[in-house]
């Protein structure tokens, strides 16, 4: 007969085995890179781009004090790399970044003010955002009437990007659910052919043409970012908003650096179609980068990561050239060669 302690062993050593079974999977998934296989659960093998970044000097990647900068940079994640910013220094510009996020997401009615407070000597504030967030810090912006927070600029990247495929290695950290959850994920993301949504606003999407758009290994399909269609298109009254705050901080030639979603860009690049037009005939100072990010993401494979948002290293010093023909339009020489 079996004793109630045997049953209870039983179960314990069934119980036991089953969790070391999940832990030993889970230990064994790749650790998330990508902030899209890392929210949506999804595996690093199938989704993690291959190709190796190129590399920057680490002397093009240090930030300058807001008294001593050529150009200063208010902008978002896809500033935080100083990736973009590279090229900028490379060709002798002194260039200060600082973030949105450090201000609560909103430029306010007293900006010339506390640009001048910084003590900023400078030719040109580029201002950037990507496309899915401009929409919100715009209404907060319409709505601010004092800069609280002092400003302060980066001497370093707040993110340091692979520069190297990363290796396999144990994921210590992970939960036990974690390894089959990716596994089922990734399984589910592969046989679907449609659209599927996972954890975390992540979408997976089939991408035309996708294995010559990127290197990972399920290149027929991406990861997006669900707030990229939740958060809405950009439209002519963004713009407007946009027109009024370059007229109203007149001091400084101001630059605007609209980004946009990696959706837009992969899967519609009509989203938003009616600001994309006007901005070209708005007068605001800066470059198109709809059109920009619509010629070269064909011919750069890997041009937005393939497991995240952003766009990749490929694609960052590639917008930097961009930028900085922009910037030479406004300030040919670099003040700080001038003679």
């Amino acid at each position: 007969m079996t004793t109630p302690a045997k049953v209870w062993l039983r179960f314990f050593l069934i119980g036991y085995i089953i969790l070391m079974a999940l832990w030993i999977v889970s230990l064994t998934s790749p650790v998330p890179y990508g902030d899209l296989t890392r929210i949506g659960r999804l595996s690093e093998r199938e989704f993690g781009w291959t190709a190796p970044p190129p590399k920057v000097d680490p002397a093009y990647l240090k930030g300058t004090p807001v008294d001593q900068a050529d150009v200063l940079v208010i902008g978002d994640s896809f500033s935080m790399t100083f990736r973009w910013q590279s090229v900028l220094a490379k060709a002798g510009y002194r260039v200060s970044t600082t973030y949105w996020g450090q201000y609560e997401n909103a430029l306010c009615s007293d900006f010339d003010q506390w640009i001048e407070r910084t003590g900023f000597k400078g030719k040109l504030i580029i201002i950037e955002s990507v496309e899915r967030l401009l929409g919100d810090r715009t209404k907060d912006s319409m709505k601010c009437q004092k800069m609280i927070r002092p400003f302060d600029a980066m001497d370093h990247p707040l993110i340091t990007p692979d520069e190297t495929v990363p290796s396999p290695a144990p994921n210590w950290n992970v939960q036990f659910l974690t390894g089959i959850t990716t596994y089922y994920n990734t399984w589910k993301a592969k046989k679907s052919a449609t659209d599927i949504h996972f954890d975390w606003n992540t979408w997976v999407r089939p991408v035309p043409d996708g294995c010559k758009l990127f290197s990972h290994r399920s290149c027929d399909k991406m990861p997006f970012f669900a707030e990229d269609d939740d958060n809405g298109p950009l439209t002519p009254a963004h713009l407007e908003w946009m027109k009024n705050f370059t007229k109203a901080h007149s001091k400084l030639p101001i630059m605007w650096m609209v980004i946009p979603n990696k959706t837009t860009v992969y899967l519609k690049p009509d989203y938003s179609k009616d600001f994309e037009a006007g901005f070209r005939t708005s007068g605001l100072t800066g470059p198109d980068l709809y059109a920009f990010t619509r010629e070269k993401h064909t011919q750069i494979r890997d041009f937005y990561f393939s497991n995240d948002t952003h766009m990749s290293m490929h694609g960052q010093l590639e917008l930097g050239e961009r930028m900085l023909a922009a910037v030479r339009e406004v300030v040919p020489t670099p003040p700080s060669k001038s003679p």
